[in-house]
C-alpha cells in the first residue's frame, strides 16, 4: 500500500468554487485504477488544500503520476505551490492500528 499527499494554495479561486471542482470531479477519481480511496483535505486559515490518496500498490500511484488527470493539477494555474509527497505504509504497525 502506498500513500500520495498532494498539497498546494488556491490562487484567485474561492474555497466555495474549489469545492464545487471537487464535487464535480469526484467520479473521474474514484474511477481511477488502484486508487483505495482519496481525502479532500482543506486548511482555509493557512489557505492550504489537497489530497490524501491511499493506493493498493506503488504501481497503480505511478501510473496516476504519469496521468492527465495529475498533470493537470500541477498546471492548474488555480492551484500554486504543489507539493506531492509519496509514502509507503508501514504494513505492521498499520495493521495493528486499523489498516488492513
Amino acid at each position: 500500500m502506498n500513500i500520495l499527499v498532494i498539497n498546494f494554495n488556491l490562487n484567485g479561486l474561492a474555497r466555495a468554487d474549489y469545492e464545487q471542482v471537487c464535487a464535480d470531479l469526484a467520479p473521474t477519481f474514484a474511477a481511477i485504477p488502484g486508487l483505495i480511496s482519496k481525502h479532500w483535505l482543506a486548511n482555509e486559515d493557512t489557505n492550504t488544500y489537497g489530497g490524501v490518496y491511499i493506493w493498493k500498490d506503488k504501481a497503480s500511484m505511478l501510473a496516476y503520476m504519469e496521468s492527465e488527470i495529475f498533470q493537470s493539477i500541477e498546471a492548474n494555474p488555480a492551484l500554486a505551490n504543489v507539493v506531492a509527497n509519496d509514502f509507503e505504509v508501514l504494513a505492521g504497525p498499520s495493521q495493528v492500528t486499523g489498516v488492513n
